[in-house]
């Protein structure tokens, strides 16, 4: 009998303990700022993929009004910049100029291309060399704060691209339905 008693109430001990458990915070990252720092990057470069990926070849060269880039051309602007500031972080030769191509499947390889070089910034970034003081576009920065920019400009630049994709009908990555 007491078996009997002790294999129902294990279950309901269980079942009635499990939105305890549920609500247990997750333990804190080895180093929050760096953690932070690489989560942002992440949200924002796969933001700007899916864009980029998502929108029809054939709408790359539209540009809402004359005076601002194309949807392209945002691409392009994207992949130089990360690689750019990426550069800075690392210490290593930044790009001589922005890419020259238009057709949507080499635009996608340069930004692939910007987001696997600017991964290795945030793979050698570390507790120890986060605050080390860079020169960033002429600024005394941190190496973090340097890494933020980055997400920064790219979260920036994602806004103009989910503008783009609704002018032309298109749901935004950031919109779509969650599965």
């Amino acid at each position: 009998m007491l078996s009997f008693r002790l294999a129902i109430s294990l279950p309901a001990i269980a079942f009635l303990t499990l939105p305890l458990v549920a609500q247990t915070p997750p333990a804190a990252p080895a180093n929050p700022l760096t953690s932070d720092a690489r989560d942002a990057w992440g949200f924002t470069r796969t933001l700007v993929l899916r864009a980029a990926e998502k929108m029809p070849e054939e709408n790359y060269a539209f540009k809402p009004v004359p005076e601002v880039r194309s949807f392209g051309q945002l691409i392009g602007h994207i992949a130089f910049s990360q690689r750019e500031l990426c550069a800075m972080v690392k210490g290593a030769p930044g790009p001589l100029a922005g890419p020259e191509k238009t057709a949507k499947a080499d635009l996608i390889a340069e930004l692939k291309n910007s987001n696997t070089f600017c991964d290795a910034a945030f793979e050698n970034l570390t507790g120890a060399n986060a605050t080390e003081v860079l020169k960033i576009w002429g600024e005394n920065r941190t190496r973090v704060t340097g890494l933020f920019l980055l997400s920064f400009h790219g979260y920036e630049h994602y806004g103009n691209m989910v503008t783009y994709m609704r002018l032309k009908g298109l749901v935004p990555p950031s919109s779509e339905p969650r599965k």
